[in-house]
């Protein structure tokens, strides 16, 4: 059941989590998407919306789900200057939330099937709205970070560095896949994901990075001698741990940044090993969340 919590988020300063988390791997969706979101830049990560001019509201879906396994996972969606119009949201959403509406709406959180912060200050889900935070100020560049805690089953968010709290509780009691998603009314808008990082899963995904740190190619896994199970789990990881340690973070296309935005975060990230850090931060955020199923 779904209860409206009416008080207000605390917000404070605090590290960004995950410090010593893995570098996560994925892109927005080029098969799930609206028409009217074009996919440009490095692996797919600056979603441009309406091109030419807007009717509506147009989202796009990550290309991966979060809520697999049990973790924590953070990115950032880095927002272009242009801000403004009805609706700007990042969120969280299955596959059973719609991608493109012909009314301007806010369409991430229109339903059971999304949970989504807007650009006004409003959080949004199944249909319902509660203030957050402040309205973003307009035509002013942004960073909007995301904590998804999967175990948990919570949601929190960061706005150029300082948290916001927890947003959305009592998500890990959804059985259906959670994907990443944002979206935008406003014509020309442009968001690009950055900083994806997540705990690992488990010590073998931990010794897995810890190796492939030090390997230089494939030939090196067979120096290990390694039984081959484990060679062939290495070899699988290879190649996407070389592209996230070759990974350089893209501004988004044609987005001309605010000079006075300086709060970037630095990859700096909690993880389960860093536990004392990791309570200190919760309970520096807010235990009274808006929703909570």
């Amino acid at each position: 059941m779904i209860e409206n919590h009416m008080k207000k988020v605390k917000r404070k300063d605090a590290t960004i989590p995950l410090r010593y988390g893995l570098e996560d791997n994925w892109e927005w969706d080029s098969d799930d998407k609206s028409n009217e979101v074009v996919l440009c830049g490095p692996d797919k990560r600056t979603a441009h919306f309406h091109p030419k001019w807007s009717n509506g509201t147009a989202a796009v879906r990550a290309s991966k789900p979060l809520n697999r396994s049990s973790a924590r996972f953070y990115w950032e969606i880095d927002i272009c200057d242009r801000i403004f119009g009805t609706s700007m949201m990042f969120g969280v959403a299955t596959k059973q939330s719609r991608l493109h509406a012909d009314s301007f709406l806010n369409i991430i959180g229109e339903d059971q099937h999304s949970f989504g912060l807007s650009h006004k200050g409003l959080l949004w889900h199944n249909g319902r709205w509660q203030s957050f935070t402040r309205p973003f100020r307009e035509n002013e560049s942004t960073t909007i970070g995301l904590l998804f805690d999967s175990k948990e089953g919570t949601l929190t968010y960061f706005k150029d560095g300082i948290s916001l709290g927890i947003a959305f509780t009592g998500l890990h009691l959804i059985r259906e896949e959670l994907y990443p998603i944002i979206s935008s009314t406003a014509a020309k808008t442009e968001m690009t994901v950055n900083n994806m990082r997540r705990e690992y899963y488990n010590l073998q995904d931990r010794c897995r990075h810890v190796i492939l740190k030090s390997l230089n190619s494939e030939s090196d896994v067979k120096e290990l001698n390694l039984p081959n199970a484990i060679q062939m789990y290495l070899r699988t990881n290879r190649e996407e741990h070389n592209k996230n340690r070759c990974q350089v973070r893209e501004q988004p296309v044609n987005c001309h940044k605010n000079n006075s935005i300086t709060t970037h975060f630095n990859h700096s990230m909690y993880s389960c090993v860093d536990s004392h850090n990791l309570w200190n931060f919760y309970n520096n955020s807010s235990k009274t969340p808006f929703l909570e199923l």
